[in-house]
């Protein structure tokens, strides 16, 4: 199959290429610096996209989990969002639209190609083994396997006051030096507590990066149509009115995500495990359910799998080869040390459905309701929302 059909067979599929030179994710924290006066690549013309004002104070609220289009259905529950969302336009995120790869993207300005940041699990290319990066278990140095310089180190060495609020736990993590290595790091648990300690900073110029994760954990768990989200949101909703209330004038907030979420069909919940059609050949399946890595056994010929993973999953999935995602810009550019780390064959889920190996996942991640990480506009679309003071 052709390279040139990937975009229309997405599209046939409901899913979406990732816009890594549009309106993007990996393009906020370039134009924010370019805000902040601090010249880094891509800045000018990352900032004329997003049109932010130039500013001396910023704090960038990331939201795990509040996809644009999740947002959009559930705003109801967010009267002050609600009010930012009229006029604002979507960023895309990257593929997989999920967290590991996602916060690479926005943290170093680049793509998931670049970062190695490329799923919720990768193969390890030094063990041969599976390796989690958001615990980042079975991973090396968190430095030596993301190589790219990130915006707040580039911020720092410009002067810019650069401080992350989240917690405790993170802190030195894996991920964190990965993705968001720069500055300084305030702890804090409660959302109002990180409310109240970005609002301290705010009081000097500089780039206050504020995360909060409970609405995605919620939605793994519950579901983004639930009550349970619905009251998660509310909560977010009081606490960013606030945040935006009590700023010091001339200062911005901008909040977005790093990806949305679907509510996926346990009905159409495929197993590698159990399907003799997806084991054959396959020596470890990587990524997640909604986003798959399939690592071939040597020999195996990745077209003839393909092809046979295709006619097993038929509408549930979009299957390509790796060279063939790799050459129609899902993960963008992609290093040569990156490369081993993407899948002989590599899996989008479509609509709601997933494809999982419960010889390698827990019983807790199968039962999940809310997933992501596939192409749907609903997991890549994400909300830029800014307010200035």
């Amino acid at each position: 199959m052709s390279v040139t059909t990937v975009p229309a067979r997405l599209a046939d599929a409901g899913l979406v290429l990732p816009d890594y030179a549009g309106p993007s994710l990996s393009g906020l924290l370039p134009a924010v610096a370019d805000a902040l006066g601090a010249p880094v690549p891509d800045g000018p013309e990352r900032r004329a996209q997003l049109g932010l004002p130039a500013t001396h104070r910023v704090c960038v609220v990331l939201v795990d989990g509040l996809g644009y289009e999740n947002l959009a259905e559930r705003a109801g529950h967010a009267p002050f969002l609600r009010s930012l969302l009229t006029g604002s336009a979507p960023l895309s995120a990257g593929y997989p639209s999920t967290t590991a790869a996602s916060m690479g993207s926005f943290g170093t300005g680049t793509g998931p190609g670049r970062t190695g940041l490329v799923g919720y699990t990768v193969r390890n290319p030094a063990s041969g083994g599976l390796a989690n990066m958001v615990s980042w278990d079975g991973l090396g140095p968190a430095r030596e396997w993301q190589r790219e310089p990130t915006v707040f180190e580039r911020l720092v060495a410009h002067g810019v006051t650069v401080t992350t609020v989240g917690p405790a736990k993170f802190m030195g993590s894996g991920l964190t030096e990965a993705a968001l290595r720069g500055g300084g790091y305030r702890a804090a648990e409660s959302l109002s507590q990180r409310v109240d300690a970005a609002l301290r900073l705010l009081r000097e110029p500089g780039l206050v990066y504020l995360y909060w994760g409970d609405v995605d954990k919620t939605g793994h768990h519950e579901g983004s149509g639930s009550w349970q989200w619905g009251d998660q949101l509310e909560a977010l909703d009081g606490e960013l009115r606030r945040l935006v209330r009590s700023l010091p004038k001339g200062a911005t907030v901008v909040v977005t995500a790093d990806h949305g979420m679907v509510d996926v069909d346990p009905a159409r919940r495929w197993d590698v495990a159990t399907t003799p059609g997806l084991a054959e050949g396959v020596a470890l399946v990587a990524g997640e359910p909604r986003a798959l890595h399939v690592h071939l056994e040597p020999g195996v010929d990745p077209r003839a799998a393909e092809g046979r993973w295709a006619d097993v999953l038929g509408d549930d999935a979009v299957v390509l080869t790796g060279d063939d995602a790799v050459a129609a810009g899902l993960f963008g550019p992609v290093s040569a040390h990156v490369r081993p780390l993407i899948g002989d064959l590599v899996v989008a889920a479509t609509g709601r459905a997933t494809v999982v190996d419960s010889r390698t996942q827990t019983p807790a991640s199968l039962q999940l309701v809310g997933v992501h990480g596939s192409l749907t506009a609903a997991e890549v679309r994400v909300p830029l929302l800014a307010v200035h003071t």
